[in-house]
């Protein structure tokens, strides 16, 4: 017992005595603070952030901010403040993905009906040519069908195998041909 206080109070020792980290790791712990404040929905944290002056759109190395963040873990308040505050909601990350396609992907219908009443291009496509509508039509989300219909979405645009909003929602799902 007294060899394990005495490695951890030389563990400390050196800790203390080491240099402070540099702006690299402060950034990346700033990112990895604002990120965790995302998916637990911390609105203190969020404030803090704001009033620092933080970008809001910052993206971590899978290009997902934190309004992508709140959405898919469901922090509806979150999302509301981030939005409020100027976060863009028609970033996207690595794969095209946005949060719209991202609330409609969870069922997270509030947050999505949130989302639509941005001025996000409602027909924009993921990196495999998909749109917001094509997610609500695959996974049955009838009144967001209606909702991206309002908002000029184009329900029979297709993605490169053929596969739309108008499709997937009647059950029909076409799928690349085997090679």
């Amino acid at each position: 017992m007294r060899i394990s206080i005495g490695l951890l109070m030389a563990m400390l020792a050196f800790v203390a005595h080491a240099e402070s980290p540099g702006p690299v790791a402060l950034k990346a712990q700033l990112q990895d603070y604002y990120f965790d404040a995302a998916r637990r929905g911390d609105l203190n944290m969020l404030d803090a952030f704001i009033d620092a002056g933080y970008s809001l759109n910052t993206q971590d190395d899978k290009g997902y901010t934190a309004l992508i963040l709140a959405t898919y873990h469901g922090q509806a308040p979150f999302v509301d403040r981030l939005l409020g505050a100027g976060a863009d909601a028609c970033v996207q990350d690595k794969r095209g993905n946005t949060a719209l396609m991202g609330a409609i992907f969870k069922g997270e219908l509030k947050i999505a009906q949130r989302l639509l009443a941005t001025g996000c291009n409602p027909d924009q496509r993921n990196g495999a040519g998909q749109t917001a509508a094509m997610y609500a039509g695959l996974f049955k989300r009838v009144e967001l069908l209606d909702a991206l219909k309002a908002r000029g979405a184009d329900l029979n645009a297709e993605d490169p195998v053929g596969n739309s909003a108008s499709r997937l929602a009647s059950g029909e799902i076409r799928t690349p041909a085997s090679r």
